[in-house]
């Protein structure tokens, strides 16, 4: 793990810090060809420059967030809000964590990506490029 990765994670409380290391831990083995670093203040996960997934504190709990997210169908996952297609799910425990769902959307968020890359360069228009 990136040391800022682990520096973000061992700035938040017990508990989201155990959330925070098993998700990076969980991504990065899933996602090994993805680059990954803080962007935006918190950690973020990228394919070919292309914002994959992430997570940050809210005052909600913890959010793992899919750029691509509303695209796999997965009732587990709430739609954002606006024009984006991200979608995202909110932790308070450990013991929400369900590792098989969050494997299959780490499976799904390299096969469905909408290019938020070169999201500027078309002036907000989203292009599905898997």
């Amino acid at each position: 793990m990136l040391p800022e990765i682990q520096e973000y994670n061992n700035n938040q409380s017990e508990e989201y810090k155990i959330i925070c290391n098993k998700l990076a831990l969980l991504i990065t083995e899933n996602l090994p060809e993805a680059e990954n670093k803080i962007w935006h203040r918190h950690p973020v996960w990228f394919l070919n420059g292309n914002p994959i997934v992430g997570y940050d504190k809210l005052k909600t709990g913890l959010r793992l967030l899919f750029w691509s997210g509303i695209s796999f169908e997965e009732n587990q996952l709430k739609a954002g809000s606006g024009k984006f297609k991200d979608a995202s799910k909110t932790y308070n425990s450990i013991d929400e964590l369900n590792e098989v769902d969050l494997l299959r959307w780490l499976q799904k968020s390299k096969e469905i990506q909408w290019d938020y890359k070169n999201i500027v360069k078309r002036k907000g228009v989203l292009e599905l490029i898997k």
